[in-house]
């Protein structure tokens, strides 16, 4: 894997979210849901997740999550993806990176 310069990283805007809408998303290529999440003031984005293996739609709804919210919109069928929801590889499955305590939506990740 390539090294990366710190400088490269800082460019990245790594915020936390709850996400306050989930829908299914039957026009993605691979299982997905349409997450739309309050990141405080920086307002509402959507973004699509390959999460329905592990996640329920009722266990995703109110969840703090954490997203790179500096990405550039991406069109995914029908849908545009406003950020990139964080994850880790379990097999084939992801498992959402979340804050263990509840904290302001729009936090920086440091």
């Amino acid at each position: 894997m390539e090294e990366v310069l710190f400088e490269d990283f800082q460019k990245l805007d790594l915020r936390v979210g709850t996400i306050i809408a989930v829908n299914d998303f039957p026009k993605a290529n691979k299982p997905a849901y349409q997450l739309t999440i309050d990141f405080g003031a920086l307002g509402i984005k959507k973004s699509s997740a390959q999460i329905t293996a592990l996640y329920s739609k009722e266990d995703l709804l109110n969840k703090q999550i954490v997203a790179n919210v500096n990405f550039e919109e991406k069109q995914i069928a029908n849908f545009k993806s406003q950020c990139l929801v964080l994850a880790a590889a379990k097999n084939t499955d992801v498992v959402l990176l979340c804050p263990e305590q509840k904290i302001p939506n729009g936090t920086s990740i440091q």
